[in-house]
């Protein structure tokens, strides 16, 4: 069906699994970031490893359901990350029960769950402009094309939206405590290995869109469409 309306797309089950998949990304992605690791020689955070899937998820809930239900989806990824974080905050700050709740136990926690508020802001200012406008490509390119050349669409969306992401996050997290080359350094390794992520994963996004499409019956094509990031139609 190729819905040239500005009415979002119906919610159905199909939709709250694939938006599932989106936030339990996001959330899993900033809790593993703690952790380094060492692809190709180049030290990046461990959510490397499920972070691109938000890409991947956003470019299938754009490609189906329209720009305005992806948009209700990152704001809502937004809100329930948040929500894990000051539930984490909060736990933080609770005294540990008494001959349960070791000194070792408490440093533990912090380390892995103890953001620091500049690390925060970086994730959530990355995340939400990184997100949109990936969204946003994709939407116009869809439109733009016909409908044509999907892997295309999601690989420059995704070339756009990491390289904002990855840059917009190195800026606030590392901006003036490493050395300028450092810096890009790391967005480059960062915006390199999430886009080669998804340029690997074009497959299984044809896969699952082609099912969605055809399951649905929704093929939403956003010809009429209000682009603000802050609008959340219900």
């Amino acid at each position: 069906m190729n819905r040239a309306t500005p009415q979002p797309a119906p919610i159905t089950g199909l939709f709250v699994v694939v938006t599932a998949v989106f936030v339990t990304s996001l959330i899993t992605a900033n809790v593993i970031a703690v952790k380094l690791i060492e692809p190709f020689g180049w030290i990046v955070p461990a959510g490397i490893l499920i972070f691109p899937v938000t890409y991947i998820f956003g470019d299938i809930l754009t490609e189906v359901y329209g720009y305005g239900r992806a948009r209700q989806v990152i704001w809502l990824g937004f809100f329930c990350n948040l929500l894990f974080v000051l539930a984490v905050v909060a736990t933080e700050h609770v005294g540990g029960a008494a001959g349960a709740w070791s000194e070792a136990d408490q440093q533990a926690f912090h380390r892995i769950l103890g953001y620091t508020a500049r690390l925060l802001a970086a994730s959530f200012a990355g995340y939400l402009v990184g997100e949109f406008i990936n969204s946003f490509v994709l939407a116009r390119l869809k439109v733009a094309t016909e409908g044509r050349f999907l892997w295309l669409r999601t690989i420059s969306s995704t070339v756009l939206g990491q390289a904002v992401d990855s840059a917009i996050f190195a800026a606030i997290a590392f901006g003036g405590e490493v050395p300028g080359p450092v810096l890009r350094e790391i967005m480059w390794h960062n915006w390199v290995l999430k886009t080669a992520y998804e340029a690997l994963a074009t497959p299984v996004t044809y896969l699952i869109v082609n099912r969605l499409k055809a399951i649905e019956g929704v093929d939403v094509y956003d010809r009429e469409t209000n682009w603000s990031p802050i609008v959340l139609p219900l």
